[in-house]
């Protein structure tokens, strides 16, 4: 027969432990938080990178901040500006691109260029400005479906929709809009 008296240890720790079971809940949501798939960021400052083709620096790249986010599609963001220097085979700059917010996606070697986006061929001064550009690195072209404006030193062309070469020797506009003047020996009779 069982005595209360002779096991007077083990009733106290079955209390006890009955206690514990009852009073302990986990909060489901806070469970849920902790195993939920996070991505991992790495964060980097004072960022100056250089792209390289066959043994060829082709272009140099400056950021003040970086983030590089692994998960299913991983990406490297530029949120606080970002500067390249574009660079031809003798190693002297061609074009340079400006913008306040970049984001490249790994998996498709393409970057979403944002807010304030410059592209200055250094060659002969064209200037391309729009809100919106993709740069396509395998390739080395630009493209957006945004609206453009390109500065020469004789003109101002606006337009809509553009692509274009890397070094902005070669674009073309979906839509041009504005007055454009043409040459007399240009225009078809």
């Amino acid at each position: 027969m069982f005595s209360a008296k002779r096991y007077p240890p083990l009733l106290a720790a079955l209390f006890i432990s009955c206690f514990f079971i009852i009073a302990c809940e986990n909060d489901e949501k806070k469970l849920d938080a902790l195993f939920t798939n996070r991505a991992a960021v790495e964060e980097a400052f004072t960022i100056e990178s250089f792209m390289s083709q066959s043994g060829k620096v082709k272009a140099k790249l400056t950021a003040p901040y970086m983030m590089i986010v692994q998960g299913d599609s991983p990406y490297v963001e530029f949120p606080r500006t970002v500067h390249v220097d574009f660079y031809s085979d003798s190693i002297t700059i061609e074009s340079v691109m400006d913008a306040h917010y970049a984001k490249h996606f790994q998996y498709n070697g393409k970057v979403l260029l944002r807010d304030s986006v410059v592209v200055i061929n250094k060659n002969n001064g064209d200037t391309l400005r729009t809100n919106e550009l993709w740069w396509d690195r395998d390739k080395r072209e630009f493209r957006t479906d945004k609206p453009v404006q390109i500065y020469q030193k004789d003109k101002t062309i606006f337009g809509r929709g553009l692509w274009g070469l890397q070094d902005f020797s070669k674009y073309s506009l979906d839509t041009i809009t504005g007055i454009v003047l043409v040459p007399p020996d240009d225009v078809p009779q």
